[in-house]
């Protein structure tokens, strides 16, 4: 009589939620959403935010498939969409004009280190896009701080002009002692970073492909509202506050807004499922301690910008506040007042 129990029961990772979705579909849906920032990319970088890309993408579907069949000695499951949502976003936070070898290496670490250590999807611990972005930054960087200025549709991987962030040229000219009106000379206005003519990965360069993006994930219901928010009014509330003090020294809030990958981590990568908080208060926490830690770092730290390493910092709080915050018992009754 156990045995046959037993056979019927089935223990899988949390969440368990009962949805008529599948995790292909909610992937497919996260791809859907990024086709607005990846069309702009094209336009902005030309054909290398294609050939990045792809590359990340065959490279992250490859080591998952012979990580999971030759050492796991698992039926692989590339088929989910996972792999393909962690290799575009990996290469969105990656310079157009990043060699190919790293982009293979960012990925491997991404899939073997970030995600197929802890188990595969559902285990792990840290945004695996992230973990293999970080990586690449701290081995190599000056390759991964070597961005391509914008010059338009058709451009090559060998004719990009090179050049500093908006984020990148404020570090430096507050370390030269300029004023906050001398540096925003040498910046491209609000409108255009808006539209993303600027330096930068390239995904994170257009607020408002990303935007477009946000809209259509909150219409499907994939994610909710409450970590990007948050996390975007955080950095607008203490960079406001820091502007409003001292204008020469800080930029405001808006810039803040959209430069650097603040939109791209914020909407894409915070509110990955298995690596952020299950309940609405607990993502309102998560997105504070997310906020804080990339304002800190961009105006105190030594690099220009917080957000990769605000996520995966709370990435490691996220058990903690789970336990504190904890979802109604199914079946449960809700008090009303």
């Amino acid at each position: 009589m156990y045995e046959k129990i037993n056979k019927l029961i089935t223990v899988s990772p949390s969440p368990h939620v009962h949805s008529a979705g599948s995790t292909q579909k909610l992937m497919t849906g996260v791809l859907i959403a990024l086709i607005p920032a990846f069309v702009i990319g094209i336009i902005m970088f030309g054909w290398g935010t294609l050939i990045v890309t792809g590359v990340a993408v065959i490279s992250c579907l490859v080591f998952e498939y012979v990580i999971q069949k030759y050492l796991l000695k698992k039926e692989p499951s590339v088929t989910d969409g996972s792999a393909v949502v962690t290799g575009v976003l990996l290469a969105f936070s990656l310079p157009v004009n990043i060699p190919f070898w790293l982009v293979i290496l960012g990925s491997l670490v991404a899939i073997g280190v970030g995600k197929m250590t802890f188990g595969g999807l559902g285990n792990n611990p840290f945004n695996p896009a992230l973990v293999g972005r970080v990586f690449l930054f701290i081995s190599f960087p000056v390759q991964l701080t070597t961005w391509p200025a914008p010059k338009g549709f058709g451009t090559s991987l060998t004719d990009a002009i090179t050049g500093a962030t908006p984020l990148g040229i404020i570090k430096e000219g507050l370390r030269n002692s300029d004023s906050m009106d001398t540096i925003m000379q040498n910046i491209r206005s609000s409108k255009e970073m808006l539209y993303g003519h600027m330096g930068g990965s390239l995904g994170e360069v257009a607020a408002i492909a990303l935007a477009i993006g946000f809209i259509y994930l909150i219409m499907k219901k994939i994610i909710t509202w409450h970590i990007p928010i948050t996390i975007l009014g955080t950095i607008a509330l203490f960079t406001g506050i820091m502007w409003l003090i001292e204008p020469t020294q800080n930029a405001s809030p808006v810039f803040h807004l959209l430069t650097g990958g603040a939109i791209l981590g914020a909407i894409f990568m915070a509110t990955d499922y298995v690596t952020s908080p299950m309940t609405p208060k607990g993502m309102i926490i998560f997105g504070v301690g997310i906020g804080l830690i990339t304002v800190v770092i961009r105006r105190f730290g030594a690099y220009p910008e917080g957000i990769q390493f605000g996520i995966l910092i709370m990435n490691a709080f996220v058990p903690l506040i789970n336990s504190y915050f904890k979802p109604k018992r199914f079946g449960e009754e809700v008090k009303n007042g």
